[in-house]
């Protein structure tokens, strides 16, 4: 690097927050008020640590978190500068991001695959016709519907005819389609997970029917308790339970299906982030089974980003119909040139190559987090970290309400269990943390930060090793 450069920038010990998290506060506001423009040059890790008097790994944490954030670019070899895509905005009408947000189920969407995706955009405009511009098929176009199809049966072991796909815009638009299909077709109680996602249970509500939460352990749904509901369906996430992570076990899985005939009811199997898989060999989805039963659903919102809103729905023979007249009503279909595109990235490996780069990222993140909380938090247990985008630490004597209170105060974002609970199942108290949208010293930095407020305000528990079963 050239010669070192000097930044105004000033830390004071036995303040209030940490050395870093001044650090980050001072940057983050001379580049949201424009001190600091893009493109603006900014000292090297070892020149900021030897001005301002602190340790190397202070700043290398401080850069990294806002590096995660979008406001700083990092590249080895080079000089950090400020984000060319970070603009300047009135500090007053903005809350303050969090520091670290643990966030569950919120992938890394910087990592989007902007040249090969407008690389097949371009592909998809240049061989639409005039036609392809128009309304259309509601359901969606032939040729993603083709495509999905064909990758659904290699990677998910789905049973999908062209003609059995449905393109929708994400995943709970999808679910709301089915339920009003359901109503449509005499349904009138739906069952859902608990814990799990309280708007499937606010959709399944809207759409006339009764949202009955059947409790989950260890071994996945309670099928027992389900088949006890008088249940017409059922909404299930049986590769990486939402938000748990266990997996469905094989007597469970033989139960649902037994049920799922003896009741002729439906099954909406949210498949949402089987994809990302780390341990282990992946489990076929259910809906290869049975697939006159169950309603596959998956969606590009964590394989890619939400921002892409596309998702589809592999529909039995006896929904399609109904279910077709729920999209058209909808909005007409799902947005025609991104479908195209999207079937271009499918057919040509983009999304195999993308999936390929990030289980490895992703992995890191969790095997980051994890080791973090082994050396932060010795007493905590993690759970349901074979897959998926995030893990469910379980800490004893945790206050659920006085650990959420804590880490505002110190800007860490995270999500309870508790927050998911929708019956009166029986739940441990416990965080989910997601590591997706975080880099490793970020991980690392943030699970310090959250410790070091849980030891200050009375520590949940300490003196075992952090386990993973």
């Amino acid at each position: 690097m050239s010669q070192p450069i000097e930044l105004l920038l000033t830390v004071t010990r036995g303040a209030p927050e940490t050395l870093g998290a001044q650090i980050e506060t001072q940057l983050r506001t001379t580049i949201r008020d424009g001190t600091l423009r893009a493109g603006a040059r900014l000292p090297s890790t070892r020149d900021l640590a030897r001005q301002l008097g602190v340790s190397r790994r202070t700043v290398v944490d401080a850069y990294a978190q806002l590096s995660a954030e979008g406001y700083v670019t990092l590249r080895q070899g080079a000089r950090p500068h400020v984000a060319g895509n970070a603009t300047a905005v009135d500090p007053l009408e903005h809350e303050p991001r969090a520091r670290y947000d643990f966030r569950p189920s919120v992938p890394d969407v910087s990592t989007f695959p902007r040249t090969l995706w407008l690389r097949s955009v371009k592909a998809a405009l240049g061989v639409m016709s005039d036609a392809d511009l128009a309304y259309g098929d509601a359901s969606g176009i032939d040729t993603l519907r083709t495509a999905l199809a064909e990758y659904l049966g290699r990677v998910r072991g789905v049973a999908a005819e062209p003609a059995r796909v449905m393109v929708t815009s994400g995943y709970t638009q999808g679910l709301g389609i089915v339920c009003r299909a359901l109503a449509a077709s005499g349904a009138s109680r739906i069952a859902l997970e608990d814990p799990g996602d309280p708007e499937a249970a606010a959709i399944i509500s809207r759409a006339g029917l009764q949202a009955v939460p059947i409790g989950v352990d260890a071994h996945g749904i309670d099928v027992a308790r389900l088949a006890a509901a008088d249940a017409d369906g059922v909404v299930i996430t049986p590769a990486h339970h939402h938000p748990t992570g266990v997996v469905l076990t094989p007597e469970r899985r033989e139960a649902l299906h037994a049920w799922l005939r003896d009741r002729d009811a439906i099954a909406i199997e949210d498949d949402y982030d089987a994809e990302y898989r780390y341990d282990g060999a992946a489990l076929p989805a259910l809906q290869g089974r049975d697939p006159e039963r169950i309603v596959y659903a998956g969606t590009a919102s964590k394989v890619l980003a939400p921002a892409l809103r596309i998702g589809w729905l592999v529909l039995p023979r006896r929904l399609v119909e109904v279910a077709a007249h729920e999209k058209l009503l909808a909005d007409r279909g799902t947005a025609r040139i991104e479908q195209l595109a999207f079937a271009h990235f499918l057919t040509t490996g983009g999304l195999d190559r993308h999936l390929r780069r990030m289980r490895k990222v992703y992995r890191a993140r969790r095997d980051a987090l994890v080791a973090a909380l082994a050396e932060e938090l010795p007493g905590a247990r993690v759970r349901g970290i074979a897959a998926g985008l995030h893990a469910t630490v379980e800490l004893p004597d945790m206050d659920e309400a006085a650990v959420r209170a804590s880490a505002r105060e110190r800007r860490v974002d995270f999500e309870l269990l508790g927050d998911y609970r929708l019956g009166d199942n029986a739940l441990p108290p416990a965080l989910l943390l997601g590591y997706a949208n975080l880099s490793e010293p970020a991980i690392r930095a943030g699970i310090r930060v959250l410790a070091t407020g849980l030891v200050h305000d009375g520590d949940p528990g300490s003196g075992q090793s952090a386990s993973a079963p």
